[in-house]
């Protein structure tokens, strides 16, 4: 089985909004609602569950009884101190359910446009392998800066990718992975792919999907209605 892991507990504060990126409305839907409309009709999603603070329980509650016909959903899981340490959170309480053979499809709520070809290729690719990671090549020239101020050296771009949600991994292992990390290194974590990687799991890159971008600025937001605007969004 395949579990969803969506995080939705940011606070957008990068868009200069009391009310966090996920929640604002985009042609008249919040949205988060684009992703979970994608997850809760995909043949390769058996269940969902949400990383949301309370205060947003009631936002996606009507979300989930208007797009959701499945009974996929299987509860929220509290936020944590970090984006790694909520996900440790949603992992614990989909063991409470789930097998440790099984696998965990973790996405970000403030990426819309996930699509279901994306979802079978994560899931796909996994074969073989404890997880999955979509990527992006580098177009520009990468620098390496030691202060942040001046280049220290550069890069060789064909060897640095830029990872994307959604990540795929297997359950059990990626579990373990996240919780030697407890309780101090898993708030150093930045990336989802990274407990994994450090714990000697063999995780496959496969293509990402430029549309698939995030919603961190307000420009990234302006984008995204535009795109719904004109039609372009498709599931």
């Amino acid at each position: 089985m395949t579990h969803a892991l969506v995080l939705s507990g940011g606070s957008g504060i990068r868009l200069g909004s009391i009310i966090p990126k996920q929640y604002m409305e985009v042609n008249g839907r919040c949205v988060i609602s684009y992703c979970l409309d994608t997850l809760l009709c995909s043949e390769y999603i058996d269940t969902i569950r949400i990383v949301a603070c309370r205060q947003w329980h009631g936002v996606i509650t009507d979300c989930l009884k208007k797009y959701d016909a499945t009974g996929k959903f299987r509860g929220f899981s509290k936020p944590g101190e970090n984006r790694q340490l909520s996900i440790f959170y949603g992992l614990n309480d989909i063991m409470e359910y789930a097998d440790v053979s099984d696998m965990v499809f973790i996405h970000d709520a403030a990426r819309p446009m996930l699509s279901e070809s994306m979802i079978k290729s994560c899931v796909s690719a996994i074969k073989g392998h404890d997880g999955t990671l979509p990527i992006l090549a580098m177009k520009d020239a990468v620098y390496l800066s030691e202060d942040g101020k001046a280049v220290s050296s550069l890069l060789d771009r064909g060897k640095v990718y830029a990872g994307q949600a959604p990540e795929v991994f297997l359950l059990g292992k990626y579990y373990e992975a996240n919780k030697v990390l407890l309780p101090e290194k898993i708030l150093e974590i930045n990336g989802s792919t990274e407990p994994a990687v450090m714990a000697g799991m063999d995780i496959a890159m496969i293509p990402g999907d430029e549309k698939n971008f995030k919603i961190t600025t307000t420009a990234d937001l302006e984008r995204f209605r535009e795109i719904v605007q004109k039609g372009g969004y498709m599931i």
